[in-house]
C-alpha cells in the first residue's frame, strides 16, 4: 500500500494537471471573443452520422439496397426474386467451399422450414455467424469480391459479382446507437441487393454462461445453434440452427409455422410454393406450369419430396415433437 503523503502528491499533482488541460485552448481552438455573436445552435455538438452501412431510404421499396450500389429504381419483383436466390447461392456456396461456418436466420429461416426457399415477399436475406468467425472474416477477406456462376431459370450460365464488406464496428458486441446492428454485408454489386450477416457471441460469460446475442437483442442458447444442422437451401447445401423450431417459434411465434396467407401470397400445400393472389378472371400461366410439374414428381420416392430436410431428422427415427411435426406438415 503507498504511504498516505505520496497519495497525497498525487492527487495534487492530478488536480494542476486537469487545472491546466481546462486552461489550454487545443491548437486549433479559435478565442473566446471570436466566437461571440455567432447563432446560437453552432456552439452545440453535432451530431456524427456512426453509421457504417447506408441505404437510399427506410422503408421496403428503398431500405433493402446499398446506396453505394443502388440504379436510382427499385427491382421488378421478377429481378428481385432472381437477385436474391443468385445472393444466397452465391454465399452459402462461396463459404462452404472456403470452410467457413455460418448458416441461415430469422426470415430466410422461416422461408427454409416452409420448403426450403426464400419466401417471395422477402427484401433481403438473413445469414449469422460467430464473432469468431466474423473476427476472422474482417482480418482476411474484407472488401474481397467474389464471382459466382450458376443456372439461369431458362438453364442459360450466369456469371455474378459479389462483395463481403465488414462493418469495422463489429468488434463492439453491444447495440450502442443502434445504427451498427449489422455486422457484415454480401452485396450484389449490379444492383445493391444484400445478405445481411450477423455475428452471436456470449457477450456476458461469467453472468449468462452458454447465451449467445447479436447486437439486436436476439438471444439464443448454445444447444439452440450447436450441433449445427446439414440441409438445403434453394437447391444449394446449408446450415440450420439444430433447434430450429425453437428458434422460430421464439422470434415470430407458433402462428408463423401455420398461417398460410402473407403479404398477398397464399400457400398451395399440394405444390409447396407461396403462390401470388391474382385477381378473379386472370390466368396465371405460372400455376398451369406448376401444375403440370406437380403431377410430374407425384411418382417420386417421398425422400425427394422433401430435399431441404436435415439429414440429422431424415436418418432419426424417434423425432421430437416440433422435428416431428415439420415432417408431417412439409
Amino acid at each position: 500500500m503507498r504511504p498516505p503523503r505520496f497519495l497525497g502528491a498525487v492527487a495534487t499533482t492530478l488536480i494542476l494537471l486537469t487545472s491546466f488541460a481546462h486552461a489550454s485552448p487545443r491548437p486549433n481552438e479559435e478565442p473566446a471573443e471570436s466566437i461571440e455573436g455567432r447563432d446560437s445552435n453552432e456552439g452545440q455538438t453535432e451530431q456524427h452520422d456512426t453509421k457504417y452501412f447506408h441505404e437510399p431510404g427506410g422503408d421496403d421499396s428503398l431500405g433493402h439496397y446499398d446506396i453505394r450500389y443502388f440504379q436510382g429504381n427499385p427491382v421488378s419483383y421478377e429481378e428481385k426474386q432472381d437477385s436474391l436466390r443468385f445472393l444466397i447461392k452465391s454465399y452459402l456456396t462461396t463459404f462452404r467451399e472456403r470452410n467457413i461456418e455460418t448458416w441461415i436466420a430469422h426470415g430466410t429461416l422461416l422461408g427454409w422450414w416452409w420448403n426450403g426457399k426464400i419466401m417471395p415477399w422477402d427484401w433481403d436475406l438473413d445469414t449469422q455467424v460467430s464473432a469468431a468467425t466474423l473476427a476472422w472474416l474482417g482480418e482476411n477477406m474484407n472488401m474481397t469480391m467474389h464471382n459466382y456462376t450458376g443456372r439461369g431459370e431458362d438453364g442459360s450460365t450466369i456469371t455474378r459479382e459479389y462483395l463481403l464488406d465488414i462493418n469495422p464496428n463489429h468488434v463492439e458486441r453491444v447495440r450502442g446507437d443502434g445504427m451498427n446492428v449489422i455486422d457484415a454485408r454480401w452485396i450484389d454489386v449490379r444492383n445493391g441487393l444484400f445478405i445481411d450477416i450477423t455475428g452471436l457471441a456470449e457477450v456476458s460469460p461469467s453472468t449468462q454462461p452458454g447465451i449467445w446475442s447479436c447486437k439486436n437483442y436476439h438471444r439464443y442458447r448454445t444447444r439452440d445453434i450447436y450441433p449445427l444442422r446439414e440441409t438445403e437451401f434453394e437447391g444449394v447445401p446449408a446450415l440450420v440452427p439444430y433447434s430450429f423450431d425453437r428458434v422460430l417459434t421464439d422470434e415470430y411465434s407458433p402462428r408463423a409455422l401455420t398461417k398460410t396467407l402473407h403479404e398477398g401470397h397464399r400457400w398451395n400445400p399440394e405444390q409447396k410454393e407461396w403462390i401470388p393472389e391474382t385477381p378473379i378472371g386472370i390466368h396465371d400461366k405460372r400455376q398451369e406450369t406448376q401444375d403440370q410439374s406437380q403431377s410430374q414428381s407425384q411418382s417420386q420416392p417421398q425422400a425427394q419430396a422433401h430435399p431441404h430436410m436435415p439429414r440429422s431428422i431424415q436418418s432419426n427415427g424417434n423425432q421430437k415433437a416440433g422435428l416431428r411435426n415439420l415432417l408431417n406438415v412439409l
